[in-house]
């Protein structure tokens, strides 16, 4: 698998935005979530989520279509289409 390619676009002490861009074929590596967080899509897609056991699920994206989740999440996404995946991550800063 390739890398994902992330870029930073705000870093405050109170958030940081990211925008993760998966091209077909590519993953974000396995890591835990530090913080509070929020995806926001940019564009539709279905990515693969694979949990620290291995076991695998899908989650189905829609531009604008949020949503949260708590720190300490623990996973890898992966981009199993064919289709660039673009999301927003917005961390909440304790």
């Amino acid at each position: 698998m390739i890398s994902a390619k992330s870029d930073v676009q705000v870093d405050t002490p109170e958030v940081r935005v990211t925008e993760w861009r998966l091209a077909p074929g590519s993953a974000t590596g396995h890591h835990i979530h530090a913080m509070d967080y929020v995806i926001v899509p940019v564009t539709s897609g279905e990515m693969t989520i694979v949990a620290p056991n291995g076991d695998r699920s899908k989650a189905q994206l829609g531009p604008g279509k949020s949503y949260f989740r708590k720190a300490g999440v623990e996973h890898d996404v992966l981009n199993e289409s064919a289709s660039e995946i673009v999301f927003l991550e917005v961390e909440l800063k304790p």
